[in-house]
């Protein structure tokens, strides 16, 4: 919200040396964010001349300059060239003198230009920040002003004026307007507020037909509780908007359309209540407020033929849809500059059913944002006759007895406090004068019983409605800087989950082996879930998003490679080649008799039944954590005495065995097949006999359709299933002091039996005496026969109670070779 300061200035008292900085610093002790200021880049000499003459010189070009002599209140006039012509002498127009800038910057100065010394600028409105006509030059009697020659025109068009901005927040709609905002300078400085409604002569207006009818209401509640129109007759909508007011509107953020459209934002500006002006000879009938009708169309006033919902909330008249109400309105009734007789209308509408309506049609509007937090219905009909008011004194209208009031002005629910709440939960020993004065203050009425108070909250305060919401107010009004900074002591036997410490484990893991995490967006395409089904190989169906941000992306992903394949694409992209990254996140598996959205959820502010609950629960997709890496590049780059190594699948095979340690398991690596992994360079990773994740590296034309490298090492595990299967209690060895014997073992095979079965058999024969043992050698060239393999291994043995002899470990390998042979034939290499 853009609030001008002399706007503000006319609702509350501000000091005479009011700065920005200190009205921004006053609105943020009460709670609003400080956003920006914002001033009309324009610095003088700009002031008030008089035409003394005006010659009309042809050009060369066809073109024709009027070479002015300009009475500016000097002793001599300036000469100054023109190229407007709805102008004359004797007309009083702006002037910007040499050493003034206009927003551009445009700086002005003397110069020769048409055979003339131009001695400065006779401005546009345009150039002067005033709106974006820019066919002639600003007349003074065009505004209906006669100002002094010489003049300060900067002063007399409103342009000397700044603003301050505010963020406001959902629960607070009622200080998007120049009322809300004073009475909130109010409360933070302690000065005069004056409510501008009070300065709004009473009108009446009766014999115009509205109606409500809305047979389908949202949350049990219809969606127009107010509903008032006045009618002005006789309007000029084609005069201009008088400067002070399209100099206010710029400001505060609102470009000036037309007169009688300004008059309306001008208004909601000021009292925080959305107004729509009808052209009064195009409307058939009455008006009535429905929900739409099935097939309904109605074209806005942006010029866009809508399709409307069922849910929908408009104004309709006899001939069909005038507007969304609360959104924007029909192009059927807009008032252009031939209109003379202007209905004004000032409603008051459903929150829910606005904010659905305008993110249904994606239309976000100036109304729209003030209904949906909520409006005062009680301003309606201030804000009507404020608006009747302007359109006679600016429009030169007659008001008339037409029009219509429907005000909700039921009582609001009485909310029941204890006096010393707001120091229980506040934590600050607050007075009770401070408590009923600072309610009192906020506009509630507060009776009090003893200990008990019965609070009413205002009409334009919605958010008011329990002890806490008024507590909160007491809070911020007093002051926030009375609230004590005190850390609180944690209970004890809180801490990190098993599963939140594995995860933290497995992340200091990854970034100490030379990993950078990432965080992705978990959507993608139907293809890309497709191509990567994630662990399980067989794939399954994907969830489809109802409402995609992205329409080519309306899927929840299964697997977490598709994103790390896209954060590698984008810094090969950039030159950075050398690419290790891992994310921990959540995937979504849903099966194939999963149907979401079956369970029917109460409305309005009914809690749903346990059962309601478990059955939401249950229609849930499956959602675990996986941890998934992706290697592109080189492992070790190229330098001087060094090869570079490239990343492979035994990097991912190391990535997961790094993951596995962090939780507390042991992996075992068996060869595999998987759509999106390269044949014979893809593995499962198992714990026990259950497949936990999967690594390899990626087919090729995957690579190439991501323009990757053909070698792409990527690995993905069910961090859910791993910390499942850890252990409860981690048993440590004990440090063994005895020496170790070691000894390389190599096996010949078939080619075709994997090296970790191998290795496992290799294990599991070679005894108790065996402490370490890994793969350090396949090999199949010369010397072997065809289709065999050598794989040799590099063995660890030691006792725990004894130095092993030779022979000791000899006899725990033979029974390793032993154990192989009888499972793969197994033979040992000479």
């Amino acid at each position: 919200m853009r609030v001008p300061l002399r706007w503000l200035g006319e609702s509350v008292d501000l000091p005479d040396d009011v700065s920005l900085e200190h009205v921004h610093a006053a609105l943020v002790s009460v709670g609003f964010e400080e956003e920006a200021v914002h001033t009309v880049d324009l610095t003088g000499p700009v002031v008030v001349g008089r035409v003394l003459e005006r010659v009309p010189e042809p050009q060369k070009n066809g073109k024709t300059i009027n070479w002015c002599q300009v009475d500016v209140g000097e002793p001599e006039p300036r000469g100054i060239v023109c190229g407007a012509h709805n102008f004359d002498v004797g007309d009083l127009v702006v002037v910007s003198l040499p050493g003034a800038v206009l927003p551009g910057p445009f700086p002005i100065a003397a110069r020769k230009t048409y055979g003339h010394v131009s001695d400065g600028m006779i401005a546009s409105a345009r150039e002067l920040g005033l709106g974006d006509e820019h066919d002639g030059i600003l007349r003074f009697a065009d505004l209906g002003m006669d100002p002094a020659v010489g003049a300060d025109a900067i002063a007399l068009l409103g342009l000397d004026d700044a603003a301050v901005e505010i963020n406001v927040t959902p629960d607070r709609g009622y200080a998007l307007s120049m009322r809300g905002v004073a009475r909130e300078y109010a409360h933070a400085t302690g000065a005069t507020f004056s409510d501008p409604v009070d300065r709004v002569l009473p009108r009446t207006g009766d014999g115009f037909s509205v109606t409500v009818d809305d047979d389908a209401p949202i949350r049990g509640r219809v969606g127009a509780h107010t509903f008032v129109t006045r009618v002005v007759r006789g309007v000029d909508a084609a005069r201009p908007t008088p400067a002070w007011m399209v100099a206010r509107l710029t400001l505060a953020g609102v470009r000036s359309i037309s007169l009688p459209v300004d008059v309306t934002n001008y208004v909601m500006l000021e009292l925080g209540q959305p107004l729509h002006g009808y052209d009064l000879s195009t409307v058939q009938g009455g008006l009535t407020v429905r929900r739409a009708t099935a097939g309904e169309r109605l074209t806005t006033l942006d010029g866009v033929e809508r399709a409307l919902d069922a849910e929908d909330l408009v104004i309709a008249d006899d001939a069909g849809a005038v507007g969304l109400a609360g959104v924007m309105g029909g192009a059927r009734t807009e008032i252009t500059a031939a209109t003379t007789d202007v209905l004004v209308e000032a409603a008051g509408f459903d929150q829910v059913s606005i904010a659905r309506t305008a993110r249904r049609h994606k239309l976000p509007s100036e109304a729209s944002r003030r209904f949906e937090r909520g409006v005062d219905p009680l301003v309606a009909e201030a804000a009507a006759n404020r608006a009747v008011e302007l359109l006679v004194d600016l429009a030169g209208g007659t008001p008339d007895q037409l029009g219509s009031t429907l005000v909700d002005d039921a009582p609001r629910p009485t909310v029941s406090m204890r006096l010393g709440r707001a120091a229980e939960l506040i934590g600050v020993a607050y007075t009770d004068a401070e408590v009923l004065d600072t309610l009192r203050a906020v506009g509630c009425t507060v009776d009090v019983d003893g200990d008990l108070l019965a609070v009413t909250p205002p009409t334009w305060r919605p958010d008011l409605v329990d002890d806490v919401s008024l507590v909160e107010e007491i809070a911020r009004v007093v002051g926030y800087d009375r609230i004590p900074s005190v850390l609180p002591v944690a209970p004890p036997g809180r801490g990190l989950t098993p599963h939140q410490q594995a995860r933290r484990r497995v992340s200091a893991g990854l970034a100490a082996a030379g990993l950078t995490e990432v965080v992705t967006a978990p959507f993608v395409s139907a293809a890309t879930a497709a191509a990567y089904p994630g662990i399980d190989a067989d794939g399954g169906p994907s969830v489809v998003l109802a409402n995609a941000l992205d329409s080519a992306q309306d899927r929840l992903r299964r697997s977490g490679v598709p994103a790390l394949v896209d954060v590698a694409r984008r810094n090969v992209s950039r030159g950075l080649v050398d690419v290790a990254v891992y994310e921990t996140s959540r995937v979504f598996l849903p099966t194939a008799d999963l149907v979401l959205g079956t369970t029917d959820v109460p409305v309005g502010a009914a809690r749903p039944t346990n059962e309601t609950l478990r059955a939401l629960d249950a229609a849930l997709p499956a959602q675990p954590f996986h941890v998934s890496a992706l290697l592109v590049g080189n492992a070790v780059v190229k330098q001087p005495g060094t090869a570079p190594e490239p990343f492979g699948v035994a990097d991912a095979l190391d990535v997961a065995r790094t993951v596995a340690w962090a939780v507390g398991v042991e992996l075992t690596v068996a060869q595999t097949s998987h759509p999106s992994l390269h044949p014979g360079r893809a593995a499962s990773l198992l714990v026990g006999d259950t497949v936990v994740g999967v690594a390899g590296e990626l087919l090729p034309e995957r690579a190439a359709d991501a323009d990757l490298p053909r070698v792409v090492a990527v690995v993905e595990l069910d961090l859910d299933a791993l910390v499942a299967a850890a252990p409860d209690v981690v048993e440590v060895a004990a440090i063994v002091s005895y020496p170790a014997a070691t000894q390389d073992l190599s096996l010949v095979v078939d080619a075709a039996v994997p090296a970790g079965d191998v290795l496992a058999e290799v294990r599991a024969g070679a005894g108790d005496l065996l402490e370490y043992a890994r793969l350090v050698d396949d090999y199949r060239g010369t010397g072997m026969d065809e289709g065999q393999k050598s794989l040799t291994f590099a063995l660890r043995f030691r006792a725990t109670d004894r130095t092993l002899t030779a022979a000791e470990a000899s006899e725990a390998r033979d029974g390793a070779v032993r154990r192989a042979g009888e499972r793969f034939g197994a033979t040992l290499r000479d």
